[in-house]
C-alpha cells in the first residue's frame, strides 16, 4: 500500500527468508550461497511491487551474520540499486541491527564505499558504512526533522559543504527527495509505522 509520497513500504524479515530459502531451522547467514538466495528473494519482492519501494530489512531474527553474507546481501543490494542501470527504485533501511551484526555490516559497507540507514535501537537510527562528515551532518539534520521542504533546505543547508552532503545522501539513497515537490525525507520517517 503506497504512502502519501507514492512509495510502497515493504518489510522483509530476513530470518524468515533464510529459513524459507535454504530450508534451515536456523537463522544463520553464514555462507555466500545462503546470502545469495536471500538477496535474490529480496530482489524478487522488490520487483513484484514494481514501483518505488522502501524496504525495511529486519535482521532481528538473524542470530549469526558473517562477512560474506553481509557482503552478499546488504552490500550487493545497496550497490545494485545505486547506479543508473538499477532494476528499480528501492531504498533500504536495516532494522534489528545488534552488536553481532554491526562489525560485518560496517566492514563490508566501508570497504566498498557504501552506506545504509540502520535502526540500531528502539527509534534510534544511524548511518552505517562509509560517509563523509558533510553527509553525516546533512543526514543528522534531516533525521532530526524527518522532512525538510525545498524552501527550508535553502536556509538550513546554506553552506556549500552541507549542500554537498545533502546531495550526497540523496544520490546514495540514504534520504528520499520527492520528485514532485523536491522536499527531502529521512528514510526513518518513512518506515516508522512499519511493523
Amino acid at each position: 500500500m503506497k504512502n502519501d509520497l507514492g512509495i510502497d513500504p515493504i518489510t522483509i524479515r530476513v530470518g524468515g527468508l533464510v529459513r524459507h530459502s535454504v530450508t534451515s531451522l536456523y537463522s544463520h547467514l553464514v555462507t555466500r550461497p545462503t546470502g545469495r538466495a536471500v538477496r535474490l528473494a529480496i530482489e524478487r519482492q522488490i520487483t513484484e511491487v514494481g514501483t518505488t519501494v522502501i524496504s525495511l530489512m529486519d535482521l532481528s531474527e538473524v542470530t549469526v551474520l558473517d562477512f560474506s553474507c553481509a557482503d552478499e546481501v546488504v552490500a550487493k543490494l545497496a550497490r545494485r540499486y545505486l547506479g543508473p542501470d538499477r532494476p528499480g527504485e528501492a531504498f533500504f533501511v536495516l532494522r534489528g541491527v545488534s552488536t553481532q551484526h554491526r562489525d560485518p555490516l560496517e566492514e563490508v559497507l566501508r570497504r566498498q564505499s557504501l552506506a545504509m540507514v540502520a535502526e540500531t535501537g528502539e527509534g534510534r537510527f544511524e548511518l552505517l558504512g562509509d560517509v563523509s562528515p558533510a553527509e553525516e551532518g546533512a543526514w543528522g539534520v534531516l533525521e532530526s526533522r524527518g522532512r525538510v521542504t525545498v524552501v527550508e533546505a535553502e536556509m538550513i543547508f546554506s553552506q556549500e559543504a552541507v549542500r554537498a552532503g545533502l546531495r550526497g545522501i540523496v544520490e546514495r539513497r540514504l534520504a528520499f527527495q520527492q520528485p514532485s515537490s523536491g522536499d527531502y525525507h529521512a528514510l526513518s520517517a518513512l518506515v516508522r509505522d512499519l511493523t
